[in-house]
Order: C-alpha cells, then sequence, then structure tokens
C-alpha cells in the first residue's frame, strides 16, 4: 500500500524547488554594519536637527522652502561628495530662505528592468553585490553627513532602511510604491519627514489614502537589527506629507492643481503641506523645464499659495544624462536628464 508523502518530504521538495530559480549570499546584519561605521555623536544630534527643521517647515512654524536638490541617481561617490562641498556653501549663503537638502538617491525604481542603484549593483556590471553596495553607500552618507547637509533618499527597499536611515533626514515613497501595504508599514515606523509622491497617473488619492495609513500604529513582519524574523510594532508618523510630480502627460505645479491638492488633503484632515517635484512628468523628463517651473511655484508661493512648503530639483556637476560604459563624463547622470551645477546654483540664487 502506498503511503501519501509526510509533510516534511512536501516541505523539503518545495523548498529545492525554490532553490532553483534563486541563490543566498549572505549579508551583514543592520547593526553590525551601523557597528562598524557608527555615526559620531555630533553629526547625529545635527541629523537630529535637521529633521525637527523639516518638520517645522512643513508644518509652518519655519517660513523658510525646503529644497531637496541633488542627482537623480548616485553612481560615482566622488562627483557626488564633490557636487555635496559645492552644495553645503550654496545652502550655508541661502539659509535665511531655503533648508537645502541633498538628494543622495541610492537605489533606482525601474519600470521594466535597468540598473538599480548603487546599494545593489556598485560596479554596474549587472551581476549585483549588494554587501559592497551596503558599505560604499553607507561610507557615502556617512562623509556627507560629515559636512553637514541633510540628506534625503527614496526608500524603495524597506530593508535598506535598517542599515542606513539613521543617516537620513527626509525620505521619499515613489510614485510607483506609494500605493504599497509594505511601505506604508514602513513610514509608520520611521523616524524622519517623509513625502508621498502622488500615483503614475498624476492623481493624489492613493498618496492620500498613504498617508491616512502610514500615521497609523501597525503591526508587520520583518527583520530585527540583529537579522532574526521579528514582528515590527510602529506608533505611526504624523510628519508625511504630498509630493506632486505630474504623471502620464498631466502637470500638476500650477496653481489650481497645488489649491486642490491642498483642499483634498484638508478634507481628509490631513497636514496640507505641498512638495513639487520640478522634474519627472510635471517637467516631461526634460531637466531645463525644472528651472521655469521652480520659478513659477515660487511665484505662485509669494502671491499668498502658502500651502507650498518645498521644491524638488534633479541636479549634478554636468547637464543631461549620458548611457552607461567606458567613456563616461564625470559628474553627469546615467539616469534621469540632471540640471548642471552651473544652472542650479543661478536658479537658486535667483528664488
Amino acid at each position: 500500500m502506498n503511503m501519501p508523502p509526510s509533510t516534511e518530504v512536501l516541505n523539503e521538495v518545495a523548498f529545492e524547488a525554490m532553490k532553483g530559480r534563486r541563490t543566498e549570499t549572505a549579508l551583514p546584519t543592520p547593526e553590525a554594519l551601523r557597528a562598524a561605521m557608527p555615526l559620531e555623536a555630533g553629526v547625529a544630534q545635527r541629523i537630529a536637527k535637521h529633521r525637527s527643521a523639516i518638520r517645522n517647515i512643513l508644518r509652518g512654524d519655519d517660513h523658510r522652502t525646503l529644497l531637496v536638490v541633488g542627482p537623480c541617481s548616485i553612481h560615482d561617490e566622488v562627483a557626488a561628495l564633490e557636487y555635496g562641498e559645492k552644495l553645503k556653501r550654496l545652502a550655508d549663503e541661502v539659509s535665511d530662505r531655503f533648508l537645502i537638502v541633498m538628494r543622495a538617491y541610492l537605489e533606482k525604481p525601474r519600470t521594466s528592468v535597468g540598473w538599480k542603484g548603487l546599494l545593489y549593483d556598485p560596479e554596474r556590471t549587472g551581476s549585483g553585490d549588494i554587501h559592497s553596495g551596503l558599505v560604499r553607500s553607507r561610507r557615502l552618507l556617512c562623509n556627507l553627513s560629515a559636512m553637514g547637509l541633510p540628506l534625503a533618499t527614496e526608500a524603495l527597499s524597506p530593508f535598506a532602511m535598517d542599515y542606513l536611515g539613521d543617516l537620513v533626514s527626509w525620505t521619499a515613497i515613489g510614485a510607483r510604491t506609494t500605493e504599497s501595504q509594505v511601505h506604508r508599514e514602513m513610514v509608520s515606523g520611521l523616524p524622519m519627514p517623509v513625502g508621498f509622491k502622488n500615483g503614475t497617473d498624476g492623481g493624489v488619492s492613493v498618496a492620500i489614502n498613504a498617508m491616512k495609513s502610514a500615521a497609523h500604529p501597525h503591526h508587520h513582519m520583518g527583520v530585527s537589527a540583529t537579522g532574526a524574523p521579528a514582528m515590527i510594532s510602529t506608533s505611526g508618523n504624523p510628519d508625511t506629507h504630498l509630493v506632486l510630480r505630474g504623471g502620464r502627460g498631466i502637470t500638476n505645479y500650477d496653481a489650481d492643481s497645488i489649491a486642490a491638492a491642498a483642499a483634498n488633503l484638508a478634507e481628509h484632515e490631513l497636514l496640507t503641506s505641498v512638495m513639487v517635484d520640478c522634474s519627472h512628468d510635471n517637467a516631461c523628463k526634460q531637466a531645463e523645464r525644472q528651472v521655469d517651473i521652480a520659478r513659477q511655484v515660487m511665484d505662485q508661493q509669494r502671491n499668498g499659495l502658502r500651502h507650498i512648503r518645498g521644491l524638488m530639483l534633479e541636479s549634478f556637476l554636468e547637464p543631461g544624462r549620458q548611457n552607461d560604459g567606458e567613456d563616461l563624463i564625470y559628474g553627469c547622470s546615467i539616469t534621469d536628464p540632471c540640471l548642471g551645477w552651473a544652472q542650479t546654483e543661478s536658479l537658486i540664487r535667483s528664488l
């Protein structure tokens, strides 16, 4: 008489079948990486002050405008540090009007396939090396933080924030992930202000739902600082806001769109502060259009549209973008096109 296979045998068969499609490479735990590259006490205190200052701007308690500016996605740490030095000097000079936060984006969301960012594939070979990516990413953020710059990133992988989140003053949730339950749960436990981008269709309802969800406590599965599976319990993040980035041929940086978004937020009893992403669909992926958009938005703010609390610009040392290859132009983006530094500095001073 044939007996049915045991549960243990079935589990082993299922596991072996799963292994056929993946391999596993051990990574350091978040606790181990942070211990190997610790934050100095003074830097940690400065990051806490940066987060508090951003909160005050978003709540309207600080008259300045939040300006998140920097490369689309960092592929060259040396160029990023040079950019950071230039940005820090400019930030100090205009600190009475702007709180400048550097984009230090280490993950690149992809619509289909492509290079996923320094964190995943630092040598851009396509083979991936997340261990090296984590080490290089944390080292870069530590060096930028030591300059005194507040840093911004997009939280694409919730696991990455366990390794790098202590260095970040402001975080974005992208248009593709704003609807994700996992990301809403993660934001509920983050210690910094977070901007949710409107959906890829240009509508704000997805972001509004995300803000409401992230403000509440959650219980979800995750990994502890020591690398063990854990139930994560979060208390809710009250410091979220809307980022308008356009979508599918729709722009939403005009006064009517911003006022409508603020009214929608107020109807749901949410913070009515709005940041305008001057790039992406608002600029139709044309980097130079960011200049006119930024000026128009700041004019709207000066004319009484006080819901505008921030701007986002994609900028690097050299203008435009280039395809990845052997003869790369130093300081030029290999992902989305950016403003060059000369354009960026001129624009910010003019604002």
